[in-house]
């Protein structure tokens, strides 16, 4: 099996998608054939998956064995109504089967397959399956993307625990877009108290790609 990793997040509009176009970006440089699935996505009105074509676009960038993928291929569920996927399916069933037809169908031209996620963790899919229970069903490492607003030391801790009860390897990096210089005085003291490298996406994807390959 190929090397997977799952892109989640401690919340929505986190910047998964631009983390996610970075680790392609940075693999790609590496000499690896990269690969892209976003399994879900939400808020997809006459067909255009907004997130979908973003990494379509990229992935076939970086990687030429990709050319003729459509979005459909990268993104196989989509549903209309901009929600966690239990309501805007109104609780569908997960297709785990078509995920992972997918991504098995991607593997075969890639080294490496970047799968991003619907919001956070604890995303519903349906009735028995939230985003997290994802993470293990296709056996992926994770990254979690988090932010650098005030709050983040409660809702990094929330999302870091809960993938270790689960005993999902992960890595964990701060998207700080245009707060950094608050955060390195109100949030990032703790973090380096408690002994967590603080890795930004912006600046470490090299740092942050080499933890995960060796997860």
């Amino acid at each position: 099996m190929k090397k997977r990793i799952f892109v989640s997040a401690t919340n929505t509009d986190i910047g998964k998608t631009y983390t996610t176009k970075l680790l392609l970006a940075e693999f790609a440089s590496r000499g690896l054939l990269v690969g892209v699935l976003k399994p879900i996505e939400t808020g997809v009105v006459d067909g255009y998956a907004p997130d979908g074509e973003a990494l379509l676009e990229c992935v076939k960038q970086l990687n030429p064995k990709l050319w003729s993928l459509e979005v459909e291929d990268i993104v196989p569920i989509t549903y209309t109504l901009p929600a966690a996927p239990f309501v805007a399916s109104k609780n569908t069933p997960l297709d785990l089967k078509l995920i992972v037809q997918k991504l098995e169908e991607l593997e075969a031209s890639c080294d490496i397959v970047i799968i991003e996620g619907a919001g956070g963790l604890y995303v519903p899919i349906d009735s028995q399956t939230m985003m997290i229970d994802l993470i293990t069903k296709l056996d992926a490492v994770a990254l979690l993307v988090t932010h650098c607003s005030l709050g983040c030391i409660n809702d990094t801790l929330l999302s870091t625990r809960a993938l270790e009860a689960k005993k999902i390897p992960y890595a964990l990096a701060f998207n700080c877009r245009q707060n950094a210089e608050s955060f390195e005085n109100i949030s990032a003291p703790y973090f380096e108290q408690i002994g967590q490298k603080v890795l930004k996406v912006e600046s470490d994807i090299d740092i942050i790609c080499d933890v995960l390959y060796n997860l």
